[in-house]
């Protein structure tokens, strides 16, 4: 498990700074069209006859996302202003999100029942697992409790790939057919979004082997390499 964990741990790292690379590079491509990620949300909102979803400036890196809360695409200071290849890929990403909401998308509707309960997990799991594992050899039940609580999150992430990958289809589909983007920028843009959505592939693949670690510490199968 040891392996295995360091082989997903150096996986993980290698994607990310590949994708902190690409969004460089990308960020230092000015768009053709002259549009900022929030002019390329806004179009592609319209354009999907979405009058509802606001489109909001936020502060941070990386802190981008589409809230189906309260309907609201947040974008990063650098995406909101952006007017380069990466900015438009992102703002197109999470309009793809809108999207996915406005047409009632079955794993984004998925994923957001999952919200509370994955959020109350998350917070308990660690400690849970951990009284488990110390109380094994007097009751299997904190670890089961805990083993079933993983398995939930667990969930999470696999819904969230499809969720993911289909956002970023649709962001890559209109970005052509609005001709927003030139053919090297939308490869620019296609290229991002893949390295984006590997992310969610490693963390989905390391809480898999996670689970099954307990899973076969649960049912005595625990190997201690």
């Amino acid at each position: 498990m040891l392996i295995l964990s360091l082989i997903i741990m150096a996986v993980s790292w290698a994607v990310q700074a590949t994708l902190r690379s690409r969004f460089r590079t990308y960020s230092m491509t000015p768009l053709s069209s002259g549009m900022t990620g929030a002019e390329v949300a806004l179009q592609m909102l319209r354009d999907n006859r979405i009058y509802d979803v606001e489109i909001t400036c936020v502060p941070g890196q990386l802190t981008d996302h589409y809230n189906p809360a309260d309907k609201t695409i947040n974008l990063s200071e650098e995406v909101f202003y952006g007017r380069n290849a990466a900015a438009a890929a992102v703002a197109a990403h999470e309009t793809g999100h809108a999207v996915q909401h406005a047409t009632a998308y079955s794993f984004l509707q998925m994923r957001s029942a999952l919200v509370p309960v994955v959020s109350v997990a998350s917070n308990w799991v660690t400690w849970i697992l951990l009284a488990g594992v110390f109380l094994l050899e007097v009751t299997p039940l904190p670890l089961l409790i805990g083993v079933g609580l993983f398995a939930m999150i667990t969930l999470f992430s696999l819904i969230t790939l499809p969720v993911e990958f289909d956002a970023s289809r649709r962001a890559v589909q209109w970005l052509e057919r609005a001709r927003v983007v030139n053919r090297e920028e939308y490869g620019m843009a296609k290229d991002a979004l893949w390295w984006a959505a590997m992310t969610y592939v490693v963390a989905a693949i390391g809480s898999i082997a996670t689970l099954l670690y307990y899973v076969m510490m649960l049912f005595g199968g625990r190997n201690d390499d």
